[in-house]
C-alpha cells in the first residue's frame, strides 16, 4: 500500500518567508516537496475564503508564512494575520476540519534551516492526521 503523500498550500510573504525558502532551496537544504508555494505581498493579504477554499479543493493542510512580528514590511500585517487565523481556526473546527491542519510561522529571509525543518515537521503532522474528508466540507 502507498503511503499517503499530503497536498499542501503554502501562502508565502515575499519578503520573509518566502525568501527564506529560496535560501532553504539554494542551501540544498532537504524538505518534503509536498507544498505548493503561493508568494504574496504579505500575510495579511491572505483572505480567509482563500484558505478554506484550499481545503475545499482538496487539501489536506495550509501552511501561512510571514514576517516576524514587528518585522512586517507593511507595519502590522503580521499582527492582523495572527488574529485573523485564531479565528479562522475556531471556524475550521466548527465546520469539522481540525484546526492543526492550518499552520501559522514566523519565518525571516535568513532563517532557511527553519523553513525546511517546519516544512519537514507540518507535512508529516498531516501525513499523521491522513487525508482530509471530503464529507468534512460538504455538511450543513
Amino acid at each position: 500500500m502507498k503511503e499517503f503523500e499530503p497536498k499542501i498550500v503554502c501562502f508565502l510573504c515575499q519578503w520573509c518567508t518566502y525568501a527564506g525558502a529560496d535560501l532553504a532551496g539554494t542551501s540544498r537544504l532537504k524538505y518534503p516537496p509536498n507544498g505548493v508555494v503561493i508568494k504574496t505581498l504579505c500575510s495579511s493579504r491572505i483572505d480567509p475564503q482563500h484558505i478554506l477554499l484550499a481545503f475545499t479543493e482538496g487539501c489536506d493542510g495550509v501552511f501561512i508564512g510571514g514576517c516576524h512580528p514587528g518585522d512586517c514590511h507593511y507595519q502590522t500585517g503580521n499582527y492582523k494575520t495572527q488574529r485573523r487565523i485564531m479565528l479562522l481556526k475556531t471556524t475550521l473546527e466548527q465546520l469539522g476540519i481540525r484546526p492543526d491542519r492550518l499552520r501559522l510561522e514566523w519565518i525571516s529571509a535568513s532563517e532557511g534551516r527553519k523553513f525546511a525543518e517546519t516544512m519537514k515537521e507540518f507535512t508529516a503532522h498531516i501525513q499523521e492526521l491522513g487525508p482530509l474528508p471530503k464529507a468534512n466540507l460538504t455538511e450543513e
